[in-house]
C-alpha cells in the first residue's frame, strides 16, 4: 500500500472537516453577534435631581419606557449630578427645573447611553423637551467614540500574536517573557499615538494612554505565554480562544457593560479587554476617576501570567532535569 493512501486514510473524512468548520463558524457568529443582538440597557446608573415626587414620577416613566432599564439614585442638585457624572458614578442625570428641565450626558463614557437618554428624555416630556448638555463630552475629531471601539481587537490580537510568534520564534522561556514585555510596552506607545494624535479618539495624556494598553498587552500576552509553557499549544489556543471568544464582544467598549446580557458584562469586565476599554475611558476623559478596579482586573491577569510562566519553567527544569537522570552512564 502507497504512502500516500495510508495518509489519506490517517486524515479525517471530509464531512467531519466540514461539520468542524460549520461549528467554529456558528460559534464565531453567536460569540460577537448574540451580545450585539441582546443590547439593552439593563440597571444603567442614572441621577435625577429635583423634589421627591418629582424624582419618583420620573422614576415610575423610565421604568414604563424601559423595565429594569435604569438605576436611578436621586441627587440635591445639579452640581452633585455634575460630579457623580465626573467620578464615573452614573452615565447620565436628569435636572427637574421646572422653568428648564435639563438632560446631563456623558458622551465619552457611553455614546449608546447617552443616545438613549436622549431619546427618552423627548419623550418623557414632549410639552417641555429638556435642554441637552453633554458633561463629558467625546473629542471632535472622533464624535461616535469609534476609534476606541474598534480599539478592543487591537488589543486582543497584538497580546495572542505576541505570544504566538514568541513562543514559534524564541526559544528560550526568559526572552519569551522578556520580548513579550518589550511589545507591550512599544505596542502601547504606537496604538495610543494613533488613536490619540491621527485619529483623535483620545484625549488626556499620552503616557497614561499608552501605559493602560500595555498593561492590556502584557496580561493577556503573558497569559497566553503561560498556558503555552505549561499546556503546550491548547494551552496557547485555549488562551486565545477566551481573549477573543469572550472578552472582546464582553468588553462593552461598543456600548456599556450594562447594556450586555445579564451578568455577561459583569464578566467582559473581569476580562483584559474589558477592563483595558473601562481603564482607557477613565484616564482619557474623566482625569481617572473609576480607574482602580479596571487596573487591578488587569495587574491582575498580568501576575496570573507571571506565575503560569513560573510554573512552565518549573515544569521544564523538572522534564530536564528527569532526563538526564535517565541518561544511561557509559563505562
Amino acid at each position: 500500500m502507497s504512502a500516500e493512501v495510508q495518509g489519506d486514510r490517517r486524515r479525517p473524512p471530509v464531512v467531519a472537516v466540514v461539520l468542524m468548520l460549520t461549528a467554529l463558524l456558528t460559534v464565531l457568529l453567536i460569540a460577537f453577534a448574540w451580545p450585539a443582538a441582546r443590547s439593552e440597557p439593563r440597571n444603567v446608573p442614572l441621577a435625577v435631581a429635583g423634589p421627591a415626587p418629582a424624582v419618583a414620577q420620573v422614576e415610575n416613566g423610565l421604568e414604563q419606557a424601559m423595565p429594569g432599564g435604569f438605576e436611578v439614585t436621586a441627587v440635591p442638585d445639579r452640581a452633585t449630578a455634575v460630579q457623580k457624572i465626573q467620578d464615573r458614578d452614573v452615565y447620565g442625570a436628569i435636572v427637574l427645573d421646572p422653568q428648564q428641565p435639563e438632560l446631563l450626558t456623558a458622551s465619552a463614557g457611553a455614546p449608546a447611553v447617552a443616545q438613549i437618554l436622549t431619546q427618552l428624555s423627548s419623550r418623557l416630556s414632549p410639552d417641555n423637551p429638556p435642554k441637552l448638555t453633554d458633561v463629558v463630552p467625546l473629542p471632535k475629531d472622533d464624535p461616535r467614540g469609534a476609534g476606541l471601539a474598534a480599539g478592543a481587537l487591537p488589543l486582543v490580537l497584538g497580546g495572542i500574536i505576541a505570544a504566538g510568534a514568541l513562543t514559534q520564534l524564541v526559544r528560550s522561556g526568559r526572552r519569551r517573557m522578556v520580548g513579550a514585555i518589550v511589545f507591550s510596552i512599544t505596542g502601547g506607545l504606537a496604538l495610543a499615538a494613533v488613536l490619540q494624535y491621527w485619529l483623535g479618539s483620545f484625549a488626556g495624556s499620552y503616557l497614561a494612554n499608552s501605559g493602560v494598553i500595555a498593561l492590556s498587552i502584557a496580561a493577556v500576552s503573558l497569559t497566553l505565554l503561560g498556558l503555552e509553557w505549561l499546556l503546550g499549544t491548547a494551552g496557547l489556543a485555549l488562551g486565545a480562544a477566551v481573549m477573543m471568544l469572550l472578552g472582546n464582544p464582553l468588553s462593552g467598549l461598543t456600548s456599556a457593560p450594562e447594556m450586555l446580557p445579564s451578568g455577561w458584562g459583569a464578566l467582559g469586565q473581569l476580562l483584559p479587554p474589558g477592563a483595558a476599554g473601562t481603564a482607557l475611558r477613565s484616564v482619557s476623559f474623566f482625569d481617572g476617576a473609576g480607574v482602580g478596579r479596571p487596573l487591578l482586573v488587569l495587574g491582575c491577569w498580568l501576575v496570573a501570567g507571571l506565575l503560569f510562566c513560573s510554573l512552565g519553567a518549573m515544569r521544564s527544569q523538572r522534564v530536564v532535569h528527569a532526563r538526564h537522570e535517565a541518561k544511561p552512564v557509559t563505562v
